[in-house]
């Protein structure tokens, strides 16, 4: 009797390994997102659009939509600050706004600060600690140096790159900056094509500098390429202050309503999900296109994301 239970007991526990090892198999890996907004003729945001309005093929062919999300359940939100310029004693001022807007995403969602000058370092890694995220952006000046907005904002590319996560994340960097990049050697193109390809999404919170031009103040103009940064990635540019607002003696800067506008911009965003296997698999790239159902055909849709590439 007890060799009979040893071999049923062993047969339950190979069972369950076999049970195990199967799932572990069906664990699919090859979820591909594609972050999208939709607008009408005016370029206002489309709000309340569902999984049955979109569809999405590859090379024409049609893939069934596996995942569909809105707004900002799971983010992974990067805070690019340029310890450089004179934005950084703003930034200190507004930093409970900037940690408020992450306290609203869902509780899955992590946030890093990252501060550049002539290179990117790493002040908070990704984690969910408000406070010591809240503490990065009280940091003392970086005077004499170099600035490389190119370099960070591709270096944050790949610190997302390195984190392990779900493939259903939205990852979004606002980067503050006054926009004179003089140490970079990577050009504007060069980060949004490699934003594009990994969706991710810029939001650029500018602090121009103002220099005396014809008789009056004017903003320097920013290095080329800084607010397509934002635009092509999906995301949006703010321009902080003006003249006027320089030459006053108190002069204070709210940012608590760019933060309100990222936020209902994030809002405004679907997440779709397929796995490509109705398609040929073959190694390379594909392309992706997303197209609205057809008594929603007079609404625009943009697509943060064009291709995904299959490996070996």
């Amino acid at each position: 009797m007890a060799v009979l239970l040893c071999l049923v007991s062993s047969n339950q526990s190979i069972s369950a390994q076999e049970a195990d090892k199967e799932e572990v198999i069906r664990v699919r890996t090859d979820l591909v997102t594609v972050p999208l907004v939709v607008t009408d003729s005016h370029g206002r945001r489309i709000f309340g659009l569902g999984q049955d309005d979109f569809l999405v093929s590859t090379e024409g062919h049609v893939q069934k939509t596996e995942f569909f999300a809105t707004g900002t359940a799971r983010v992974a939100l990067t805070f690019l600050l340029d310890a450089s310029g004179s934005a950084r004693e703003y930034l200190r001022d507004q930093r409970d706004a900037a940690v408020s807007l992450f306290s609203r995403f869902g509780p899955q969602s992590q946030v890093a600060v990252v501060r550049f000058s002539d290179e990117a370092k790493v002040a908070v890694p990704f984690s969910g600690d408000l406070q010591q995220a809240r503490a990065a952006f009280d940091f003392p000046a970086v005077s004499e140096r170099h600035t490389a907005i190119f370099n960070a904002a591709m270096a944050v590319l790949q610190l997302l790159e390195k984190r392990k996560s779900d493939p259903t994340e939205r990852r979004i960097v606002i980067l503050t900056s006054d926009g004179l990049d003089t140490a970079s050697t990577l050009k504007a193109s060069e980060v949004i094509e490699r934003a594009r390809r990994d969706a991710v999404t810029f939001y650029i919170v500018h602090f121009p500098i103002f220099t005396p031009q014809d008789g009056h103040l004017a903003p320097r103009r920013a290095i080329s390429g800084f607010r397509d940064l934002a635009e092509k990635t999906g995301g949006r540019y703010f321009l902080i202050g003006d003249a006027k607002s320089v030459l006053a003696a108190h002069s204070e800067r709210d940012l608590s309503p760019v933060f309100k506008a990222i936020e209902e911009d994030l809002a405004g965003q679907y997440l779709l999900g397929f796995y490509p296997d109705d398609f040929p698999r073959h190694v390379g790239k594909h392309s992706i296109q997303v197209n609205l159902v057809k008594h929603l055909r007079n609404y625009r849709v943009k697509t943060l994301r064009e291709e995904y590439t299959l490996g070996q």
